[in-house]
């Protein structure tokens, strides 16, 4: 899971809500409820800009006095963590596609937050890349 700390600024009637990690996350909301529902949304669609220009997504930092954590949803969460491995390892989805022995309008699809991929397939790309995606169960 993924959880980014964002901090809700109370401005007239309603709020204005900032991510530190993730600046391009702006948003705003009529009152509270539609600040975290807008929040939500913002950061979803900032991941998109990092999966474009194909740039490392910071990974999220300690929650401070006064924000509030955002979760990303966990298939997202796991694609991120795929594209900042490939990042790393300065691998393209070409280069990933060939690995994991799948067309390359394929791997377009497995990087593509807007669509859904299985999650056994995230696990064989990270197996391709030498990393291993776990999956765990805590309480509430």
């Amino acid at each position: 899971m993924m959880f980014y700390p964002a901090k809700f600024d109370k401005e007239g009637g309603g709020y204005n809500v900032t991510f530190r990690d993730i600046p391009e996350a702006i948003t705003c909301g009529d009152d509270l409820d539609d600040a975290f529902f807008m929040a939500k949304d913002a950061l979803l669609t900032a991941m998109d800009f990092y999966f474009e220009d194909h740039r490392a997504v910071p990974s999220p930092s300690a929650v401070q006095q006064g924000e509030y954590l955002i979760e990303l949803p966990l298939s997202v969460a796991a694609k991120v963590l795929l594209l900042n491995e490939m990042i790393a390892q300065n691998i393209s989805n070409v280069e990933l596609a060939r690995r994991i022995k799948v067309k390359p309008q394929e791997m377009q699809r497995i990087t593509n937050l807007n669509h859904t991929t299985k999650i056994d397939t995230i696990g064989r790309a990270f197996s391709a890349l030498g990393k291993k995606l776990n999956l765990s169960v805590s309480l509430s």
